[in-house]
């Protein structure tokens, strides 16, 4: 400008846009991340499309009894082998623990009780007929799955329970929240049973997304029930008012358990010991400890564990 190659007009709109390009460069910086963002979400999205569908018939059959059984039971996610030759035997009305070291195949099993997936081998009947002939909706109405990764829909806390059994009264969620001890901690929400509970139970913390879960678990009121270490975020003194009314709630039900905590499943009709997608032994907890080496080793390191907590809590248990 001052050499006189450039007009005061020119100068000026120079200046102004030499300013307001910075706004519209941060926006674009900001705008690769989200693409970033969608090209995550969309590769998700069609890994969960691809996914072959599970053939299954439309009409309800008729079972005889609800006894659960496995036989050879194989499964693999995609190439990598998790469960072989898996059997076992659930009573209706007992309760089962599966108990083993992580990634033996405890959860899978469950999932694969629960029809999420297709056994790669061998059978899983319920009631005497193989899973693989039971619609979706005969095995959801038969079976109440509760994960440790429990997912709540950002509705209230009421909804999300009704959602165990759509037609239910509002003094029936709240029936079923006191006998699972959740009605002191929903009341003391900012709104009780009104509270939005945000997307994916945000507005509740771990252990309370896992006890809203339960709760919904028991209001379905299924006949069979799956807790896979449903209690894991919760603290000891909570879990121990958990197990009293799963206990209470469960009861003449078949009930199978994954359990972290060895002490809570020590009253269990049978305890099956998984290891490396197999079960070792299955029996009682008086029986494993004389027979089966591993269950043994586990027991000990769970009562050494115990002890430490109780001797750092002064003597008190937490």
């Amino acid at each position: 400008y001052r050499n006189g190659s450039l007009t005061a007009p020119d100068f000026i709109t120079i200046a102004i846009l030499s300013l307001g390009i910075v706004g519209p460069l941060v926006a674009a910086i900001f705008l690769t991340d989200d693409f970033s963002k969608i090209a995550t979400i969309t590769g998700e999205i069609g890994a969960v499309l691809s996914e072959p569908d599970l053939e299954r018939p439309a009409q309800r059959k008729e079972l005889h009894g609800l006894d659960i059984d496995l036989r050879d039971v194989t499964f693999a996610y995609k190439d990598k082998q998790v469960l072989n030759g898996v059997t076992l035997n659930i009573r209706q009305g007992t309760t089962t623990a599966l108990v083993g070291p992580s990634g033996s195949g405890k959860s899978t099993i469950a999932k694969l009780i629960a029809s999420y997936w297709d056994a790669g081998g061998g059978s899983i009947t319920i009631g005497g007929v193989d899973v693989k002939n039971l619609p979706p909706e005969q095995v959801m109405d038969l079976i109440g799955y509760v994960s440790q990764d429990n997912f709540l829909f950002n509705v209230s806390v009421r909804e999300n329970i009704r959602m165990g059994r759509p037609e239910a009264t509002d003094d029936e969620v709240e029936a079923v929240t006191k006998a699972s001890g959740c009605h002191d901690f929903i009341m003391g929400l900012d709104h009780g049973y009104d509270t939005v509970v945000g997307g994916a139970g945000g507005h509740l913390s771990g252990g309370e997304r896992q006890r809203v879960a339960i709760a919904r678990a028991m209001m379905k009121n299924a006949p069979i029930v799956i807790l896979d270490e449903a209690t894991s975020y919760t603290d000891p003194e909570n879990e121990a008012v958990l197990q009293d009314a799963i206990g209470r709630l469960t009861r003449g039900k078949t009930l199978i358990v994954i359990a972290h905590r060895l002490s809570t499943i020590t009253d269990a009709d049978q305890i099956a010991v998984v290891e490396r997608g197999k079960i070792l032994d299955a029996g009682t907890h008086d029986e494993l400890l004389k027979r089966c080496p591993l269950y043994a080793q586990m027991w000990a390191a769970h009562t050494q564990a115990k002890d430490a907590d109780m001797r750092e809590g002064g003597g008190k248990h937490v």
